[in-house]
């Protein structure tokens, strides 16, 4: 099961710092309805007044600068709430116009088209507009946000972890103290990344923000294969925010892992309904397959598809996407051409495990195994990336090198996918049976 980049919740906090001070789914299994959702609620509520207080303040005074920048970055916020890329138009003609008003020394603009352009997922162009925004503004703390998650998705670890740094150094803080668990994790240091995120959540007051924490906990103990530790931040986190749907997939994947299947395609279904991301619903389609639902899980891919298309069309740039689409649909050699462009875009460890399945699902193992090798280098706790390498070094006939890769998938997380877990048991059982 696909492992998402982590969400950094850093772009309404400076929105509405900034608007306070004036400045397609049917098709789907119907959830088991949900407790109340008030923090939820609230959030959203208040975002949607926010904006409405910009527009109105636009209508009076239309080269207000600031508050359409504020306002652009609104939307980007009510873009990932929703799940709805149709916003981003939106919240590109909002920052367009705040530089068309003033077109120097205008770093927050810049910092929001950065935000933008990383949801659309145009790192290079992200990293781009962080700079300039930079230029204007060296001590800008958000931008420097911005500048850690483009360089995270383009691969450049060393650059990232700076850009961290100096946001840590100018403004320490949940937004802050998020990326720089994050980056600890991408390098393996799972004990340093979990200790951020408890300063975060010690520091967090707001609903919303302790959900944030403790969804970013749940995910730390789960990816290390903690599956009550995992428990007891995803309970602790939707008492303080029950419609946080994180919360809600971390809760489903374990118990995907734990072998409660009836609880898991509960919240999976109610995480796709309500929040239809290709990677939500490509998560509900594998659960169902398992459950053996498969056209259900066939229209849960259809519907994926739909999103993907749709994200696209509002700007979006993902091929790593469509090449997970194309792997699900049995495409092997679509799934290749999608992981080489997006490969060929930013060369991280995700796009590197998703070249090398589809390498190996084309049957091209030697052309696999140097991308399974780069991505479990550049993820060396991720279990999931070891399963990926000992599986085509079993292909390739390296037996050895598969057993080690399984030994490591046992030590790291035995439960890393409700598919695929139980497939490396059985195939470590087999090798350690035979000398």
């Amino acid at each position: 099961m696909r492992h998402p980049v982590r969400t950094v919740l850093v772009v309404s906090v400076s929105a509405l710092a900034l608007l306070a001070t004036g400045a397609v789914f049917g098709l789907r299994e119907q959830p088991a309805p949900a407790p109340a959702a008030a923090p939820a609620r609230v959030h959203t509520d208040r975002l949607a007044d926010s904006i409405a207080r910009a527009q109105d303040r636009l209508r009076t005074l239309p080269r207000d600068h600031e508050t359409w920048a504020a306002l652009g970055l609104a939307y980007v916020e009510q873009a990932r709430i929703t799940a709805d890329p149709g916003l981003y138009p939106k919240a590109e003609g909002a920052l367009r116009r705040s530089l068309a008003v003033r077109g120097k020394d205008n770093p927050a603009a810049l910092a929001g088209l950065g935000a933008l352009a990383n949801a659309r997922h145009d790192f290079a162009a992200a990293r781009t507009f962080a700079t300039d925004a930079l230029r204007d503004n060296p001590y800008d703390a958000s931008a420097y946000g911005v500048l850690a998650d483009a360089h995270t998705q383009l691969g450049d670890a060393a650059a990232a972890t700076a850009a961290v740094q100096r946001m840590l150094d100018l403004r320490p803080g949940l937004a802050a103290y998020a990326r720089a668990s994050y980056d600890l994790e991408q390098r393996g240091r799972l004990t340093e990344a979990r200790d951020l995120m408890r300063r975060a959540l010690y520091a967090a007051v707001d609903p919303a923000d302790i959900a944030f924490c403790r969804a970013q906990l749940g995910d730390l103990a789960l990816f290390s294969g903690d599956l009550p530790g995992a428990t007891a931040e995803y309970t602790a986190g939707l008492a303080a925010d029950p419609g946080y749907q994180p919360l809600l997939r971390g809760r489903a994947r374990v118990a995907a892992a734990a072998g409660d299947p009836a609880a898991a395609l509960a919240d999976a279904a109610a995480v796709a309904a309500r929040t239809p991301t290709p990677d939500t619903l490509m998560e509900y389609a594998e659960l169902l397959r398992l459950a053996g639902r498969t056209a259900e899980a066939g229209r849960q891919l259809t519907l994926a598809g739909a999103a993907h298309r749709i994200f696209v069309a509002n700007g979006g740039r993902d091929d790593l996407t469509a090449a997970l689409l194309a792997l699900a649909a049995g495409d092997a050699d679509a799934a290749v051409t999608a992981a080489r462009a997006e490969w060929k875009r930013r060369p991280f460890a995700e796009v590197a495990d998703v070249l090398g399945r589809a390498l190996h699902a084309a049957g091209r193992d030697a052309e696999a195994l140097p991308y399974a090798r780069r991505a479990a280098e550049l993820g060396p706790r991720n279990a999931s990336y070891a399963y990926h390498l000992a599986i085509v070094s079993l292909s390739a006939g390296d037996r050895a090198k598969a057993r080690a890769e399984l030994v490591r998938v046992r030590d790291l997380n035995p439960y890393f996918s409700p598919a695929d877990g139980p497939t490396a048991a059985r195939a470590l059982s087999a090798l350690e049976a035979r000398p």
